[in-house]
């Protein structure tokens, strides 16, 4: 895939990506406070979870320049898009998180100082998630942290409700409800001759995005704490939308 050709659709991601999370630039520096608190600015080894193009992965580098991020995804497409990506402390590596075998291919010293996740677990079923969070215990340093930014439930209907439309306001305030949307977005991509290999190559490994698992911030909280970490919990909201720290 041609540079040019990566650089425009990765711009449409992360411009798509915005229609549905207005906050997503402060609530990535929210991320990178937390691994920074965490690390105290110093070397660090950070895994990004369902890294897709790398939006997270790279922002994250420029924001601490003494981390190395290894993005870990299994959609090919979204991987190559990562290419327009070039700073040397970012590298993605090829690996479905439902292997149990997909730390074993990160190849960072071990233990990590961080994982980190951005609207990417919540596709993955409870049980598999679980098994990640155990991985992520047991390959994390103590005073290590996961932190996690996804649309998450409070854990009942009125509530939830409450959350969504708080949400949805804040998108028709800043405007980005006006933005290309996540369906139109990969329906664009597949007028693009040049990524139809790709797209073949997405398709024969079935990959689908936009499930929910439908695990509230408390679920969460309780498997990590099941897994091995010590202390789970939001440490920002916007809505439902949340900022998720986990202190191993």
């Amino acid at each position: 895939m041609r540079t040019s050709t990566a650089t425009k659709w990765l711009r449409r991601w992360d411009t798509q990506q915005e229609s549905n999370i207005p906050d997503r630039e402060e609530r990535f520096r929210v991320m990178f406070d937390v691994v920074r608190h965490a690390t105290d600015g110093g070397p660090a080894t950070v895994v990004d979870l369902g890294c897709g193009p790398g939006s997270l992965s790279v922002r994250l580098a420029d924001a601490l320049p003494n981390a190395t991020v290894v993005g870990v995804d299994a959609d090919p497409l979204l991987l190559a898009l990562g290419s327009a990506n070039t700073n040397p402390r970012v590298r993605a590596v090829d690996a479905d998180l439902t292997d149990p075998s997909w730390a074993d291919r990160v190849e960072l010293p071990e233990p990590w100082d961080a994982a980190v996740s951005s609207t990417a677990l919540h596709w993955l079923p409870a049980d598999a998630l679980a098994a990640l969070y155990r991985t992520l215990a047991a390959r994390l340093r103590p005073g290590g942290v996961f932190v996690n930014a996804d649309h998450l439930g409070l854990g009942t209907s009125g509530l939830d409700k409450v959350a969504e439309a708080v949400r949805e306001a804040r998108v028709q305030r800043v405007g980005t409800d006006k933005n290309e949307l996540w369906g139109e977005w990969w329906d664009a991509l597949r007028t693009d001759e040049e990524l139809a290999p790709l797209l073949s190559a997405r398709s024969e490994r079935a990959i689908a995005h936009g499930g929910d698992n439908g695990m509230t911030v408390t679920d969460h909280a309780d498997a990590l704490r099941a897994a091995g970490f010590a202390e789970a919990g939001p440490v920002w909201q916007f809505g439902d939308d949340y900022v998720f720290a986990a202190i191993r």
